[in-house]
């Protein structure tokens, strides 16, 4: 039988075995893509190029839109009715039917059973974020000239425009902000991201794989973010329910 000593070491041994090729890929990573926040100037040009990006993706149709359902990352699913400000966020065996306006209204059903336990209300958090951040995927152009935000007009390294958008308020993580690179008609391939969520500060995602729904509103399919993907399906989208 090993001695005691033994015993630690070889657990040490694993533990480093298992941690250090993490840490090593971590800190390579690290140094590869992180960037400072960058700078930038608000003002009538920052509000130009927002504007110019909501006209390329047609916001007015997006607007118009008062229904869209739609399944994030093959896990969560969402029926969202933006005219009424609810939404029913399914995930495994559980549903809340979510009243975006007063929380405390929502609903939540467990193997499709109303649910009033007394962790009720972690079920109902755990909705509101899972919406914050899955449709934050799904329409985030066209959060620009949301409540709080400041847009900045920043160029970058290549001499092209881009637009800083930082999120001062609302959200399950206020402070956050994203800088948005477009084509030539304005319209967004990608964006970097400043976000607590995010070891790593500056990580770009694409915003590229866009399908025209049944309202004409402008939606993407997927987004590539570093080795991973986040697959967006099964999108419908209805006017005047």
């Amino acid at each position: 039988m090993p001695k005691p000593k033994k015993v630690l070491k070889i657990i040490g041994g694993v533990i480093i075995f298992f941690t250090l090729p993490s840490l090593l890929f971590f800190t390579y990573m690290y140094f590869k893509y992180n960037e400072d926040l960058p700078s930038g100037v608000e003002g009538k040009e920052a509000h130009h190029l927002a504007t110019k990006m909501l006209k390329a993706l047609d916001y007015d149709a997006y607007k118009a839109t008062d229904y869209i359902e739609f399944t994030f990352k093959k896990r969560h699913h969402f029926k969202w009715n933006k005219a009424k400000n609810t939404c029913q966020v399914y995930w495994k065996n559980n549903r809340v039917d979510l009243d975006l306006v007063n929380h405390d209204n929502s609903e939540v059903f467990v193997s499709e059973v109303p649910y009033t336990g007394n962790d009720m209300h972690d079920y109902i958090h755990k909705a509101e974020d899972l919406f914050n951040n899955d449709t934050f995927w799904l329409v985030a152009p066209y959060k620009v000239f949301d409540k709080g935000v400041k847009l900045k007009l920043v160029n970058t390294e290549h001499g092209k425009d881009a637009l800083l958008v930082t999120y001062t308020s609302g959200g399950s993580t206020p402070g956050d902000s994203y800088l948005w690179h477009f084509d030539e008609n304005g319209k967004p391939v990608s964006y970097q991201m400043w976000t607590d969520l995010l070891p790593i500060d500056g990580l770009e995602a694409s915003w590229s794989d866009w399908t025209t729904t049944e309202t004409g509103a402008q939606l993407p399919t997927f987004h590539k973010l570093l080795f991973m993907g986040l697959e967006i399906e099964g999108i419908k989208t209805k006017r005047s329910l």
